[in-house]
């Protein structure tokens, strides 16, 4: 295209808006069902270690290629790179990436919305999460919702649009958070689902833990795949990229704890296994929620921030495609919504009908679509692309070192320093290489 390419209205907007996309489903969803059944406190310690050490490299990096090259993904690499060389393709995969996530997010999405509207009309009673996957119909109309309503609101200017309603949404998320956590830590069993969930036990740390620790925070991050490197396009240079990632993972941190603050007390209160899986969150929750004074209070406002949740990450994601294919196509805001809503709810239906019309058992007995597509991206390109993004910011092969730092550093906050160049140039590619193997080989694939 060569309009002038958009620009955020502000500092608070970039930061909730790069946020917006980390804190989702992977936060409150898959985080706490993964700490459950990888023995609570040391998951999270892992974790924690994750994100600083890999996460926060990673998204600086992810940052810094896009605010240089000023251009979605799929074209980053063409401006930053030497004549003939191939690191565009990753720009291609990057996009595929984003499609990916989006062939089952948006129909979990849907599913955060039906159990919100089911709260809400007070029809909670025998709701349960194999009876809403199993039902086409829910599943259809849901994932349609999900789609039109982000990519309608995508179809106005970056400013009016996608900042305006993130700010809004993720500051009615943070505070419902809080109220909630705050009820959940005056539950009868509190203590002792906090113990669990904050008590490191070092005997239950192992290698599969360890994997499960960086996929988790490279997905909740949303790193790997381009989906910040389009938020850093969109910023000036009045501010350095490590300060803005570490507000940024702070932000998504503060959400995953919190919900692990919620969840946990109300597991061991209501005697609910905390290492159920994915249906945790819903079978789980709707079980509190139906067992206690206020509960359909309690559960319409706990959905409601789970929308909001799921929300805040398919909107960014939906901008990531709309940017891509409109720098490839050069059409129009509501043009490209219109065509990549119609590709993307074409996509999702594999999820939304994989537990009913269209069966698929792409691994172990009981997967399904949502599996693959999460395996596709959780497993394989967020982390092989975490390593792409090393590797081409700390290495004269690629971008090359001294040009990332400069481009990092510029504005005010904190630096990248020299000290952090072995982390950035082994450390991280390094330990993704070996983590990324290790899970393969030990995956369960039948």
């Amino acid at each position: 295209m060569n309009q002038e390419r958009e620009k955020l209205g502000s500092r608070l907007g970039f930061i909730l808006l790069s946020a917006g996309c980390a804190i989702g489903c992977g936060n409150i969803w898959k985080f706490p069902w993964m700490t459950g059944q990888y023995g609570g406190g040391g998951f999270v310690l892992v974790y924690a270690f994750c994100l600083v050490l890999l996460g926060l490299p990673a998204m600086t990096m992810e940052f810094a290629i896009g605010r240089a090259a000023q251009a979605s993904p799929v074209k980053m690499y063409q401006k930053l790179e030497r004549p003939g060389q191939k690191w565009h393709i990753h720009g291609i995969f990057a996009l595929l990436g984003n499609i990916a996530l989006m062939a089952f997010y948006t129909v979990v999405t849907g599913w955060m919305i039906y159990f919100f509207v089911m709260f809400l009309a007070g029809k909670s009673q025998g709701l349960g999460f194999v009876g809403m996957i199993t039902n086409p119909t829910v599943n259809v109309i849901y994932l349609l919702v999900a789609v039109a309503g982000g990519f309608g609101v995508l179809c106005f200017d970056l400013q009016g649009g996608l900042e305006r309603v993130t700010k809004y949404m993720m500051t009615a998320l943070f505070v419902l958070m809080l109220v909630l956590a705050v009820h959940s830590g005056l539950l009868s069993g509190a203590k002792e689902g906090l113990s669990f969930y904050l008590i490191p036990d070092f005997s239950k740390i192992n290698g599969s833990v360890v994997v499960a620790a960086m996929n988790q925070a490279f997905f909740t991050l949303s790193v790997g795949i381009g989906s910040m490197a389009i938020f850093g396009s969109y910023i000036d240079k009045d501010r350095s990229l490590m300060g803005e990632s570490l507000n940024v993972i702070l932000l998504d941190t503060f959400v995953a704890i919190m919900a692990g603050f919620i969840i946990f007390p109300a597991c061991y209160t209501y005697n609910i296994e905390p290492g159920a899986g994915p249906s945790l969150l819903f079978d789980t929750m709707a079980t509190v929620f139906n067992n206690m004074a206020g509960g359909r209070l309690w559960g319409t406002l706990f959905f409601l921030f789970m929308v909001f949740a799921a929300f805040s990450t398919e909107l960014a994601v939906f901008e990531n495609i709309l940017a891509c294919v409109r720098e490839l196509t050069g059409f129009s805001r509501p043009k490209g919504c219109l065509v990549c809503g119609i590709g993307i709810f074409l996509l999702s239906l594999t999820t939304a009908l994989g537990y009913s019309v269209l069966h698929f058992q792409p691994f172990a007995e009981g997967s399904a679509w949502l599996d693959f597509w999460d395996f596709i991206v959780s497993t394989n390109l967020l982390p092989l692309g975490a390593m792409i993004f090393s590797i081409f910011c700390s290495y004269n092969i690629g971008w090359g070192w001294d040009a990332f730092v400069a481009e990092a550093n510029e504005g005010k906050g904190l630096k990248v320093q020299p000290w952090m160049k072995p982390i950035f140039k082994y450390f991280v590619p390094g330990c993704v290489i070996v983590l990324y193997i290790y899970g393969l080989i030990t995956f369960p694939w039948r």
